[in-house]
C-alpha cells in the first residue's frame, strides 16, 4: 500500500474510536437525565439525519476540495457537537450535529481510496479499513463503557483546573470531555494526509445567483447520480445489499445494549462490551473477505443477509452470556464477510460512473436513510409499548425478509440481463487482475 494509506487509516481509527465511545456516553447521559427508553433508541436515527438531508451536497463538497482538508473540517464539527452536548443542548440535538460531521467525513474517507489506489487493491484496502474500523468500534465501545464506569469517571471528575469551572459534573459529561481530545488527535492526522493529485471537481457556482440557489443546483446532479447507480446492474445489487446491511448495523449497537439490559441485567458499561463482541466477529469476517473474495465474486454473498435476520430473532431466546458470545460473533462475522466485497464493488462501479465523492454520497444517502427508517421503526415500536424482545423479533423479520427479496430481485435480473451482468463482471475481473 502507498504510504498515505496508513495516514488515512490512523485518522479513520481515532475518529471512529471517538464516534463509538461517544454513542455509549450519550446513552449514559440520557439515562442519567431519566428520559424515556425510546429516546435512547432515537440516538441512532438522529445521527443519520444529516446523512440523509445533506447527501446531495457532501459528495460534491468532498470532490471539490482535497479530501484530507474535508476530513479535518468534519472532525471539527464533531468536536463542536460534543461541546453542545456538554453545555446545555438536548443530547439528541447535539448528537445530530456530530452526525453532521460524520456525514461530511464519510465521502472523503472512502472516496480517497479510489483516488490513491488501483482497482486491484480496493478489496484489500476495504478489508483493512473495515477491519481497522471494527477494531475502533471494539475499543471505542469499551472505552466509552469504561469512561462512564465508576472507577475511571471518579478519577476524571476529581481533576480540578484552577480558576476554571468546566461544568463537567457527571460520568457521562467527563467522558464526552475526554472524547473532544480524541477528535483533536484525529484532526491532526487529517492535516497530514497527502494530496492524491486527482483533479478537483469544483462545486457549481454562478456568481449571479445566491448561495442557496447554487446549493439547490446540486440537487438535480445528485438525483441523476442516485438514479444512475440504481439503474446499473451491478450498482443496484451492491447498493441494495450495503444499504440494508448498514441499516441493520447502525441500529444493532443500540439493540445489543437494550437486549443485554433486559436479558442479562447488564448496565451500560457491561453491555458495551457485548457490542465489542459483535465487532470482533465483523472484523474477522471483513479480514476473511479481503483474503478470499474478489470484485467479480461479490454477488455470491447476498444470502448471508438472510441469515443475519434469523440470528437477530434467535437472540431474544438467549439469556446466558456463554451462549450469547458465539451468537454475537457469528452475527458480526456474517456481516463483515457480506459488506466488504459489496462495498468494494459499489465503490468500483460508482467511481467509474460518476466519481468517488458523489458515489459515496449516494451510498451514504441510501444507507443512512435505511438506518433512519429502521431506527425510527424500532423507536416507534418501543414508544407504542412493544417489549424489547418483541421489537427485536419484528426487526429481524423485516431484515431477513428484505434481504430475501433482494436475492430474488438479483436472480431475476441475472436471468433477464445475463449478458450485461456477465460483461460487467468481466470488467471487474479484468480490473482486479490488472
Amino acid at each position: 500500500m502507498k504510504r498515505g494509506f496508513y495516514t488515512i487509516m490512523s485518522a479513520q481509527f481515532f475518529s471512529s474510536l471517538a464516534d463509538n465511545a461517544l454513542f455509549v456516553a450519550a446513552v449514559e447521559l440520557l439515562r442519567t437525565e431519566g428520559v424515556p427508553e425510546w429516546q435512547h433508541a432515537a440516538l441512532v436515527p438522529m445521527f443519520a439525519l444529516f446523512y440523509v438531508l445533506l447527501a446531495p451536497f457532501v459528495g460534491a463538497f468532498a470532490d471539490a476540495l482535497p479530501k484530507g482538508r474535508v476530513m479535518f473540517v468534519s472532525n471539527a464539527i464533531k468536536a463542536a457537537g460534543c461541546l453542545m452536548m456538554l453545555y446545555g443542548s438536548h443530547p439528541l440535538m447535539a448528537y445530530a450535529v456530530v452526525g453532521l460531521g460524520a456525514a461530511a467525513y464519510s465521502p472523503a474517507k472512502y472516496g480517497i481510496l479510489t483516488e490513491l489506489l488501483p482497482a486491484s487493491q480496493l478489496v484489500k484496502a476495504n478489508g483493512w479499513i473495515e477491519g481497522l474500523t471494527i477494531a475502533s468500534v471494539i475499543l471505542g465501545v469499551l472505552l466509552g463503557g469504561q469512561l462512564v464506569g465508576p472507577s475511571l469517571s471518579s478519577k476524571l471528575l476529581s481533576i480540578d483546573i484552577p480558576l476554571i469551572d468546566t461544568g463537567v459534573e457527571t460520568p457521562a459529561e467527563s467522558a464526552i470531555a475526554v472524547l473532544i481530545a480524541v477528535y483533536a488527535l484525529a484532526a491532526w492526522f487529517n492535516i497530514r494526509i497527502p494530496h492524491t493529485g486527482v483533479e478537483m471537481r469544483p462545486l457549481r457556482a454562478d456568481p449571479a445567483r445566491s448561495g442557496l440557489a447554487n446549493a439547490l443546483a446540486l440537487l438535480p446532479d445528485f438525483h441523476a447520480c442516485n438514479r444512475r447507480l440504481w439503474r446499473d446492474k451491478l450498482g443496484q445489487i451492491s447498493l441494495a445489499t450495503t444499504t440494508l446491511f448498514w441499516g441493520v448495523g447502525g441500529n444493532l449497537k443500540f439493540i445489543v445494549l437494550a437486549w443485554a439490559a433486559v436479558a442479562l441485567g447488564y448496565n451500560t458499561t457491561e453491555a458495551s462490551a457485548l457490542t465489542g463482541v459483535v465487532a470482533i466477529g465483523t472484523a474477522v469476517g471483513a479480514v476473511l473477505a479481503s483474503l478470499r473474495m474478489r470484485l467479480y465474486m461479490a454477488d455470491r454473498v447476498i444470502s448471508l443477509g438472510i441469515a443475519m435476520g434469523l440470528l437477530l430473532i434467535l437472540m431474544v431466546f438467549i439469556h446466558d452470556i456463554w451462549l450469547a458470545i458465539p451468537l454475537l460473533i457469528l452475527l458480526g462475522g456474517l456481516g463483515g464477510f457480506l459488506v466488504v466485497p459489496m462495498n468494494a464493488l459499489l465503490q468500483h462501479r460508482g467511481h467509474n460512473l460518476m466519481g468517488a465523492g458523489r458515489s459515496i454520497a449516494v451510498q451514504n444517502f441510501n444507507e443512512q436513510a435505511c438506518i433512519l427508517g429502521l431506527g425510527a421503526f424500532y423507536s416507534l415500536s418501543l414508544k407504542l409499548g412493544l417489549s424489547v424482545s418483541a421489537a427485536i423479533t419484528t426487526f429481524g423479520l423485516v431484515v431477513g425478509g428484505s434481504m430475501w427479496l433482494i436475492r430474488q430481485w438479483h436472480q431475476h435480473n441475472c436471468v433477464r440481463h445475463r449478458e450485461e451482468v456477465r460483461h460487467l463482471l468481466d470488467i471487474a475481473r479484468h480490473d482486479t487482475h490488472h
